[in-house]
């Protein structure tokens, strides 16, 4: 799996620590060198498995912690302090890639992700990573509206996120979207196919722009571009930050679909989308294991704690090509 050759680079996945089960850091990262995958996203600066990735070449994404955004907002020092202890410790041995400043930030507190942006890229800079080390924030689908067909879409002004892509554009930074068609399918399977989600339909939808799609998730990730554009700032980088299907715990939360559609999500992302065909479309896969701990969200914790491509005893919930 997302061997770090060919168009598999374009392959990451994500490391969900919500368990009390888990392997050891040192295992844990030995599994996902055993199985090729080169990138590896990370929610807090985690020290142990800071120190098990030196000296790996494994690419990191490592978030603020939870709701850390804030300080990191109202507190110009904070970022610096951040930078100081997290990263530059293991910046000779760590091959970071990207710091992820808040994880689908609700509308209330979106206000803060743009100065804590600024913030951060500020310490960066100032650390002289400004070449090495991108900033963002990972948005969930609520900051788009009419998003079908992909064409009409654009950003959900209560997100206000016109400045921060803006911001993104005049750095350099890319765009994180948490991208499921599972939850998109799971809202309304009387309207969209399941093939369809799965990446296995031969169906096409047509949308009036000229793009004909064969799958929700380039749908998805085309309202993205589209949105970009609306804001004058298609010039921005998209990375997928997170996708994925679930294997047990809710509709069609199977150990085949989570298989199909994860293998053919690895498969399809080197293709890019109909509106940037040819493009590797960065893509990371929730999650390595299945956590037993995630919170109870809209009566689906069971859905939650079954994306793991791997139980905790290491062992594959299915397998992966």
């Amino acid at each position: 799996m997302a061997r770090r050759h060919g168009g598999w680079e374009s392959i990451g996945v994500c490391n969900g620590m919500v368990a009390n089960n888990l392997p050891s850091p040192r295992d844990v990262v030995s599994l996902y060198q055993s199985k090729g995958i080169g990138a590896m996203r990370i929610y807090e600066p985690h020290s142990a498995t800071l120190k098990a990735l030196r000296r790996t070449n494994i690419e990191v994404m490592v978030g603020v912690e939870g709701d850390r955004f804030h300080s990191l907002a109202t507190d110009k020092s904070f970022a610096k302090q951040w930078v100081q202890k997290n990263i530059l410790p293991y910046d000779d041995e760590v091959s970071f890639k990207y710091i992820v400043v808040g994880n689908e930030i609700d509308e209330t507190d979106c206000h803060f992700i743009l100065p804590a942006m600024k913030n951060m890229w500020k310490a960066i800079c100032q650390s002289d990573l400004q070449g090495k080390i991108k900033v963002s924030a990972a948005f969930k689908s609520d900051v788009f509206t009419d998003t079908f067909p992909p064409s009409k879409t654009q950003f959900n002004p209560s997100y206000r996120m016109k400045p921060i892509v803006k911001f993104l554009a005049e750095t350099g930074n890319p765009l994180f979207v948490n991208i499921y068609p599972y939850f998109s399918y799971k809202r309304s399977p009387n309207d969209i196919r399941l093939k369809y989600a799965l990446f296995t339909g031969n169906e096409l939808v047509d949308d009036p722009a000229g793009y004909k799609y064969k799958n929700l998730f380039d749908a998805m990730v085309d309202s993205v571009y589209y949105a970009l554009e609306k804001a004058r700032c298609s010039d921005v980088d998209v990375v997928v930050s997170e996708s994925g299907w679930p294997s047990a715990g809710g509709i069609e939360a199977t150990r085949q679909n989570a298989c199909t559609y994860n293998q053919n999500l690895i498969n399809h992302v080197v293709n890019g989308t109909p509106k940037r065909p040819g493009r590797h479309l960065e893509t990371y896969v929730f999650a390595m294991f299945n956590e037993n701990l995630k919170d109870n969200h809209d009566g689906q914790a069971e859905i939650e704690r079954n994306f793991g491509l791997f139980y905790p005893n290491k062992s594959p919930v299915y397998q992966i090509n």
